[in-house]
Formats: C-alpha cells, structure tokens, sequence
C-alpha cells in the first residue's frame, strides 16, 4: 500500500491543488484504497475506516439518535455495500452533527 501523502504527490494536476481540492482527493484515495475491486465497502468497511480515520469527527456522538440510526444502519446483516457516492454522504452527514464541526466554526481567526 503506497502512503497517500505520497499518492497526492503523483497526482499531477494536484501539484498545486487548494487545500480544499487535497482534501477531497484524499477522500478519494482512502475510500479507493479500502474498497473492493468493485469500487466499494461493506457496512462493516465502512464503519472501521470511519472509527480510524474519522475519529475526531464521531468522537463523542454515540448518544445522538441521528448517529445512532446512521451506525445501526451499518451493523444490519445485509449484502448491501456501500460506493462512494453514497460514502461521501456518509461524511457530510456525519460532520455536520459533529462536535469537533461546532469547536471549528467557533475558532476565532485575525486577519
């Protein structure tokens, strides 16, 4: 497995990609670089590469209901799999409820 740091690197038109363009290529890669030959992960994937590399986003959200029914819905006995349209989503979603969300829109900056 090649570092993604090192992939983003090889990836030319994001030489001097924004950081923002990075951090969706990034997205990609960890998603591309997990997922199955068919381009996606199990419920069961996708809920371990969101608790290691998604932690500060869900840390401490485990008694919110809308966590708890997305959660729920990955740990469902199904074949079902998720592709990355419907991984990107996941993220959103799970950011926009987050803690650590609400600590970095209150961050004050100086200019």
């Amino acid at each position: 497995s090649i570092p993604i740091a090192k992939q983003l690197a090889s990836i030319k038109a994001l030489g001097k990609g924004s950081d923002l363009e990075k951090a969706f290529a990034t997205v990609a890669l960890v998603y591309k670089n997990s997922a199955d030959p068919e381009g996606k992960l199990s419920k069961a994937e996708t809920k371990s590469l969101l608790q290691t590399q998604f932690g500060g986003f869900i840390q401490g959200q485990e008694n919110k209901p809308k966590y708890q029914e997305i959660i729920s819905a990955l740990d469902e006995e199904s074949e079902n799999k998720i592709d990355f349209e419907d991984f990107m989503i996941l993220l959103v979603s799970l950011t926009l409820m987050s803690d650590l969300l609400q600590e970095i829109k209150n961050v004050k900056t100086t200019k």
